[in-house]
């Protein structure tokens, strides 16, 4: 099995990303165009998720609380509080403020990000 940034979307599941020690872990994830994220989908190994993730770049804070489970979880995110849509972005910042792990180890297996490409 290979671990790195590459395999958090190459849509390979014997394929993983692992995280550094310690929490504030984080990813950065880039558009190719300006984008509205609209949910994430997230496939952890159940001993090392990320139990506090925080959205830093979409127009409303999201907290998303991921249970601890090998098993593909999706949360919606809030793109703005009247429901319309916002202006797009061209990045988004994922924290991991919190492990399940011991050593604060993150483990994913799939990451998805669904939404509009303007």
């Amino acid at each position: 099995k290979s671990a790195g940034k590459r395999q958090l979307t190459d849509n390979n599941p014997e394929m993983c990303w692992i995280s550094r020690q310690g929490p504030g872990q984080y990813i950065y994830l880039t558009f190719e165009r300006l984008a509205i994220p609209k949910r994430i989908t997230v496939i952890f190994q159940g001993g090392f998720v990320g139990t506090k993730c925080t959205d830093s770049k979409c127009s409303s804070h999201v907290d998303i609380y991921p249970p601890r489970a090998n098993k593909r979880q999706i949360f919606d995110l809030i793109t703005h509080r009247d429901g319309l849509p916002v202006k797009g972005i061209q990045s988004m910042k994922l924290v991991f403020e919190e492990s399940s792990g011991f050593y604060g180890r993150i483990t994913i297996y799939e990451l998805k990000i669904e939404g509009l490409l303007l």
